[in-house]
């Protein structure tokens, strides 16, 4: 049937590539930096295959809520699932219309994510709709360079690179979605990862409060 070898990419290799892509070291150690300011009940957005989890405080978290569309990912992070000693509960739903309550979460985290939600400023104005209004949003995300010879290059690849890669952008401007979606940010820290091409490794690392 036509188009039937890309549906197979996306639905059984894709996975595989984004958890595989998702555990090197040097992004590890980017979670690492992040994940364990979370505290209260967590929204994490993408939680995917769990790889934030063992990185946790777990004498900061009483909860967290992990949504994510795509359930062969969700079935991969089963096992991290049961070794967290908090309770994980894990939503199979997509970010731009999330089945939760308003004013849910004390922290909403957000890694690696942005970069692939098709319509990703309905999804971060869903994450301040859950997000208390003194809670606080935590990202650490791939995208948009602040050099603008490789920011042209990323513009230009990025359609190629989308269709191979499950919908991943390489040219997202994160620290613009996320003040767009209502939220100021309190810290960022911009950098390119060591050892990685420009044109995918610039990184938005931070975090921002409700407006």
């Amino acid at each position: 049937m036509p188009g039937e070898p890309r549906g197979l990419w996306r639905q059984y290799v894709v996975p595989r590539l984004v958890h595989g892509a998702c555990s090197l070291r040097v992004i590890t150690e980017q979670r690492r930096r992040i994940v364990p300011e979370a505290e209260g009940v967590v929204l994490e957005v993408g939680i995917g295959s769990g790889l934030n989890l063992p990185h946790y405080d777990a004498a900061k978290v009483r909860r967290v809520i992990g949504i994510d569309p795509d359930p062969r990912l969700l079935a991969m992070s089963e096992t991290r699932r049961r070794a967290a000693p908090f309770e994980v509960q894990v939503i199979e739903a997509g970010a731009e219309a999330m089945p939760l309550e308003d004013d849910l979460a004390d922290t909403a985290l957000v890694t690696y994510t942005m970069c692939s939600i098709a319509e990703v400023a309905r999804a971060l104005e869903e994450v301040r709709r859950v997000l208390k209004p003194s809670g606080r949003l935590l990202f650490c995300e791939h995208g948009r360079s602040d050099r603008p010879s490789t920011a042209k290059w990323q513009d230009r690849l990025n359609p190629l690179w989308r269709a191979v890669a499950g919908g991943c952008n390489l040219n997202r401007d994160v620290t613009r979605l996320v003040e767009d979606a209502g939220f100021e940010i309190a810290f960022l820290d911009n950098y390119t990862l060591p050892g990685t091409p420009g044109l995918l490794g610039f990184q938005y690392l931070g975090s921002a409060r409700p407006r």
